[in-house]
């Protein structure tokens, strides 16, 4: 079942804490600090795949988390960083947060975001020694990692795409023209889900083309899926808008799904077209005197006798504008995402601090709630001291 929606959680790991330790060493009774600074926690990224075709990956799993960053331990170790945890999702995702904001679109093969950064490492306490404190016995606890609920919404990449109504034919025009093999039958609404299929030409070059499942009137204001439907049209290129012959006015068909392109927006209305004019093996010579500039070929065909295919397939090529051109993909095979909505760094006003008595928060304290679940997630058990504006607060 194709899948091009998906919701996820991710999950950053948390920075590891700073070492609590002193030099213990024969004949050295007094060693100075030796505890060394925490590891990163690992990241969540994104990277876009050319050998992805949907988003079914997701949907038997929900949620991601990276690897904490290890403790800082003693003689001076730092601790390791957190191993991330890298997502392949098909080319053309776009990703939005929780609240609907786009966040990022991975428009192109190797594309790669970031979408929720590991928390940064605590400072061991070699790092508070000072010539007049030299024994300090308090190190950071890690900071935590990012966490986001977010959306994956797919649209095809493809150089034309099929529209039209249901059942007029456009499963059976992909068959004949490409590689892809979509269910075919006599009644509408056989696909259910958009097909994608590779379509060559004599000299070697390759256009892919989409099947979007049949609109229905009203498809713009979401009757039928019709949104999730349209979303897929609007990176194609190119419009062959697909109309049954035998169904009555290939005029006033037109205008029904044109004017549905024109209610959704994106710029569907402006794209140019190709109309296609199927089942004349069935209806015969129908006219249609529409004149419109957009429309850059009418075309008469029958997926069942192959007539007119060849000139579709020619039109097809010579009418498709050519793909907008990329930039150059650095050495080490990563580019740069299209979209980015900063988010705040997860950095708060106050630090925690482990002791060898317990823990010390140093900065502007948040609410009660607020901080002993901060302190829950460093590490704090029930009953355990914490040091908080020059009084003691036990940890319930």
């Amino acid at each position: 079942m194709f899948h091009d929606r998906a919701r996820i959680r991710v999950e950053a790991g948390r920075g590891g804490h700073g070492g609590l330790s002193f030099r213990r060493e024969k004949f050295v009774p007094r060693g100075g600090p030796d505890g060394g600074d925490g590891g990163h926690g690992g990241d969540v990224l994104f990277v876009a795949d050319a050998d992805l075709r949907d988003l079914s990956f997701f949907q038997g799993r929900k949620r991601f988390r990276a690897e904490k960053g290890g403790p800082g331990r003693g003689a001076n170790k730092h601790g390791a960083d957190g191993d991330d945890v890298v997502l392949r999702i098909p080319v053309g995702t776009q990703v939005y947060s929780d609240d609907g904001q786009l966040i990022a679109d991975l428009a192109g093969a190797r594309s790669m975001m970031v979408a929720a950064r590991g928390g940064s490492g605590g400072r061991g306490n070699r790092r508070f020694a000072t010539p007049t404190r030299r024994a300090p016995r308090f190190a950071e606890v890690g900071l935590p990692g990012e966490e986001l609920e977010l959306e994956l919404r797919l649209k095809l990449l493809a150089d034309a795409a099929l529209v039209g109504l249901p059942n007029a034919g456009k499963s059976s025009l992909l068959r004949r023209i490409s590689n892809a093999k979509p269910k075919v039958a006599n009644y509408p609404f056989t696909t259910l889900a958009p097909v994608l299929g590779t379509v060559d030409s004599p000299g070697g070059r390759q256009l892919t083309v989409a099947d979007v499942p049949g609109l229905i009137e009203g498809a713009s204001e979401g009757i039928g899926l019709g949104h999730e439907f349209l979303a897929h049209l609007e990176r194609a290129r190119l419009l062959v808008h697909v109309i049954d012959m035998a169904d009555g006015d290939p005029a006033q068909r037109f205008a029904l799904i044109d004017h549905e392109l024109g209610a959704y927006g994106a710029g569907l209305d402006e794209l140019p077209q190709i109309v296609v004019l199927n089942k004349v093996d069935v209806a015969g010579e129908v006219p249609f005197g529409l004149d419109d500039p957009r429309i850059r070929r009418v075309l008469r065909t029958s997926a069942v006798t192959g007539a007119g295919i060849k000139d579709l397939v020619g039109a097809l090529f010579q009418l498709c504008p050519p793909p907008p051109e990329t930039p150059d993909v650095p050495e080490d095979g990563i580019v740069e995402f299209l979209v980015y909505r900063p988010r705040p760094s997860g950095r708060t006003g106050f630090r925690i601090l482990r002791t060898d008595r317990g823990y010390r928060v140093v900065g502007s304290a948040p609410g009660l709630e607020e901080l002993e679940e901060a302190l829950r997630a460093a590490g704090a058990k029930k009953g355990v001291e914490v040091e908080v504006d020059g009084g003691t607060l036990v940890l319930s």
